[in-house]
């Protein structure tokens, strides 16, 4: 067991990294989206499935990924997502046409999916309580960083066209990351695994991934599809799919070996009511700077690089307070979680004034409400990831940080696909009628600020649910 040191700091940073590298290039391909339509003459309906694809992939390979980190070993699983990784970050440099474009995001997808969950099981496995918990508050740092890092970089990466590269940067600039990696995990990074090598349960793999797929795949190109009734039809079929998935978990539990998830963790109250809290805070973030980029670029017509400018204080916010949320976690946790959300909840009402008041806000007036979300999102999210994942017994670490990641990814795509088809609808209604476009898109995105804010609250109720005493590792 690493306890301190340089080894144990150099671990943590290759996963941290790589974990990082993994939530950046979910975002960043939406900045770049207009240059690529351009070069490779892709059709809207192709950049939907370049950036869904990966989403997609990601969602079905996670608890998979993670399950198989648990029990052969999480460095060799995570080295070999990285590597992985690396590859389809050079094919997806190299496409052609956008036909080999989305098959390499698919593949990329499916690598971060055996990557990502070994973050949880290396930290959870590697670390004393005390050290574990500022490793979770870095990953919270991580997280929200990468949160508004991505249209940042992204916007600078487009618009700089380094070397002539142009969009291709966005993909390039994993090389270097990926091989830095690779040489300090191989030499630095410790074997962990969870000591019982039963078989891998294929046909929970299946199903798991299925369900993610059925639920995940309507809701990101349901917009695109024109919400077809087969649409709604392969989402009840998730429900059947995820319940055989659960009974088969069960059943190998009963057994005496290991599922791809074992069911009896949704008892733990911590995790399951953590989950839930998480698909509703996730939703928010991630369907807010969505439909933010869409407002400052379509509405009041920013660049890419502007845009990702106007997201710094967010960002700012963030990092501010993920240090003090790792350090008074411990004695406030569950405060922490709650304060983190209706923060954001305010941060929220207050854009909403601001937008009505005024269609086209300057800088600073933006800058407000984004610091202030900042310093909501890095409260709650070190203290949440730890929270849900201090109640799970190490050999689930993996696959339990998996399920976390997956509802992470699948809040994200509800909150995209329900609050982008009121979005939407608003634009269509208001430039119908005549408004300008900033006028349109100001009223559209004002009438998202309302569900955003419910989001919130709901969270921090659930977050009520959560043990009163901060997570103690």
């Amino acid at each position: 067991m690493i306890t301190s040191g340089r080894v144990a700091l150099i671990a943590v940073v290759v996963v941290l990294i790589a974990d990082f590298m993994d939530l950046l290039d979910a975002t960043i391909v939406s900045v770049a989206a207009p240059a690529i339509m351009g070069e490779l003459g892709a059709s809207e309906s192709a950049i939907q499935w370049t950036v869904a694809g990966y989403t997609l992939a990601m969602g079905a390979a996670l608890i998979t990924g993670g399950r198989l980190g648990d029990q052969f070993g999480r460095r060799r699983v995570f080295l070999g997502g990285l590597a992985g990784f690396g590859l389809m970050s050079v094919l997806c440099a190299l496409a052609p046409n956008p036909e080999l474009l989305i098959a390499t995001r698919v593949l990329q997808g499916l690598a971060g999916g055996f990557m990502v969950p070994q973050v949880f099981g290396i930290i959870r496995s590697s670390l004393r309580p005390a050290a574990r918990a500022k490793a979770f508050g870095a990953y919270g740092a991580v997280l929200s960083l990468a949160s508004v890092a991505g249209p940042l970089l992204g916007g600078f990466l487009v618009d700089a066209d380094l070397f002539g590269l142009g969009w291709r940067a966005i993909f390039w600039v994993n090389i270097p990351i990926v091989i830095i990696g690779l040489i300090l995990g191989a030499r630095y990074l410790p074997e962990s695994e969870d000591g019982e090598r039963s078989r891998l349960d294929v046909l929970g793999a299946v199903l798991g991934a299925a369900t993610a797929v059925l639920v995940l795949l309507p809701l990101v190109q349901g917009e695109e599809w024109g919400r077809p009734w087969w649409g709604y039809a392969m989402m009840a079929a998730s429900l059947v799919t995820g319940g055989l998935f659960l009974r088969r978990g069960r059943r190998v539990a009963a057994r005496g070996d290991q599922p791809v998830f074992d069911p009896a963790l949704l008892t733990v109250r911590t995790f399951s009511s953590g989950l839930a809290a998480s698909t509703l805070f996730f939703g928010a973030v991630g369907s807010f700077f969505f439909l933010l980029s869409l407002y400052l670029q379509l509405g009041l017509g920013m660049s890419a690089w502007e845009t990702g400018l106007a997201i710094v204080p967010y960002a700012a916010g963030a990092i501010v307070t993920s240090g003090i949320g790792v350090q008074f976690a411990g004695r406030a946790g569950r405060a922490l979680l709650i304060s983190g959300a209706l923060v954001l909840a305010v941060s929220q009402a207050v854009f909403l004034v601001i937008v009505r008041a005024d269609a086209h806000p300057g800088y600073w007036l933006l800058a407000l409400p984004l610091f202030a979300g900042g310093l909501g999102l890095g409260l709650t999210a070190p203290s949440l990831i730890n929270v849900i994942l201090a109640g799970v017994p190490a050999k689930d670490a993996g696959s339990a940080g998996g399920v976390l990641t997956t509802v992470g990814q699948i809040g994200s795509a509800v909150g995209v696909a329900v609050l982008g088809g009121i979005f939407f609808a608003g634009v269509d209604d208001a430039l119908a009628a005549g408004r300008a476009v900033a006028d349109g898109y100001a009223e559209a995105f004002a009438a998202i600020l309302p569900w955003q804010i419910g989001f919130y609250a709901l969270a921090a109720a659930l977050m009520l649910l959560l043990p009163a005493p901060g997570p103690r590792g």
